[in-house]
């Protein structure tokens, strides 16, 4: 009797693809691309698990985006974040709830769960792996900030028994900002954006609350001071431009590699998840044959563009207004009249 001629796997058929940086961007795309049966590896240049400088608070992204890219459930267990207060120097000036609510995770937990599914689904994660930005047909570079000669520096660590008045707090000064939330196991999560200031006499974790205090948020600086810090939860990143980021000729980016929007709008982690749906479609219809490399570059650009021009044009005007000295005098007079268009803001940057 004849046998019968062996399946063959669809997977088996479909071009590969790598994808060079394992942050949300990278991950997300990385499970939905699997869901698909596209064969995918990703290389990421550290290790799982760790902590990364993160406001660690999801706001904008919606359901329907997290289940197409086959995430959503790996939310489970994350805090639900639904009120707010802005203050600028110590002063309150605005107490506020979001349209809708965050989800607050912190990146060591969620970087290695979306590893995980990965992998379940067949994908390959190879860390350590230092990737180089190189034109390829199938690659896609997603490792996060382009190194340059930047002004800011990025300040992050996981405090515990520091006191919140509401989910999220934002603390502006006059050298920068930084957002509070609640991750899991009763951490809080602090993060600042600030000036570089070669001058201030301080190293390591020490950063956080002396770039606090020198910007005027002196009460706050001596209450991260005396809280419990979690061990290895400090992390410091510098030489980086926010806005969006030159094309790379030939190179298909997306994540902060393609754009990174100031981080007081909260919309940084969102914009990884919707930048890897921007990507999913064209992704698979390459790896079936159906459109050429060049084709889906210039897709995904387009749609990432569309998708985010007006949010990163709201915020790359709204963000140095917060930092100069007659701009953040504005919003104290706006807050004192409860003009603040706080919720408008929001939307603007959504």
């Amino acid at each position: 009797m004849a046998r019968s001629p062996a399946r063959v796997s669809l997977a088996g058929l479909k071009r590969k693809i790598t994808i060079a940086g394992g942050g949300l961007a990278g991950l997300s795309l990385a499970v939905a691309l699997r869901r698909h049966e596209v064969p995918v590896t990703v290389l990421e240049a550290g290790s799982y698990p760790r902590h990364r400088v993160c406001g660690e608070f999801i706001s904008g992204v919606t359901g329907e985006t997290l289940e197409k890219l086959g995430i959503a459930e790996l939310f489970d267990g994350a805090l639900s974040h639904r009120s707010l207060c802005w203050y600028d120097g110590g002063h309150l000036l605005l107490s506020d709830k979001l349209k809708n609510p965050a989800h607050g995770i912190s990146r060591y937990v969620l970087d290695q769960r979306l590893r995980e599914r990965v992998v379940a689904l067949g994908g390959k994660v190879k860390t350590g792996e230092r990737a180089r930005p190189e034109p390829e047909d199938g690659y896609i570079w997603a490792a996060g900030r382009r190194p340059r000669n930047g002004q800011w520096i990025g300040l992050k660590a996981h405090v515990r028994h520091t006191k919140l008045a509401a989910d999220l707090e934002m603390h502006a000064g006059s050298n920068g900002y930084a957002g509070l939330a609640g991750v899991e196991d009763g951490w809080t999560n602090v993060c600042g954006l600030f000036k570089i200031d070669r001058s201030l006499q301080a190293q390591g974790p020490a950063l956080l609350p002396t770039y606090l205090e020198a910007g005027g948020n002196r009460e706050l600086a001596a209450a991260i001071r005396d809280s419990e810090w979690r061990e290895g939860s400090f992390s410091a990143i510098a030489g980086f431009e926010l806005g969006r980021q030159t094309p790379l000729p030939g190179l298909l980016c997306i994540g902060d590699a393609e754009s990174m929007i100031p981080p007081f709008t909260g919309n940084g982690m969102s914009m990884a998840f919707e930048a890897a749906e921007c990507a999913l479609a064209p992704l698979v219809s390459w790896a079936l044959g159906e459109l050429a490399w060049q084709e889906v570059t210039n897709t995904v650009r387009a749609h990432l563009i569309q998708k985010f021009s007006r949010r990163l044009k709201v915020a790359s005007a709204l963000h140095p207004i917060l930092l100069k000295s007659g701009g953040r005098s504005v919003i104290h007079q706006l807050a004192s009249a409860h003009l603040l268009p706080f919720q408008p803001m929001m939307a603007l940057t959504r």
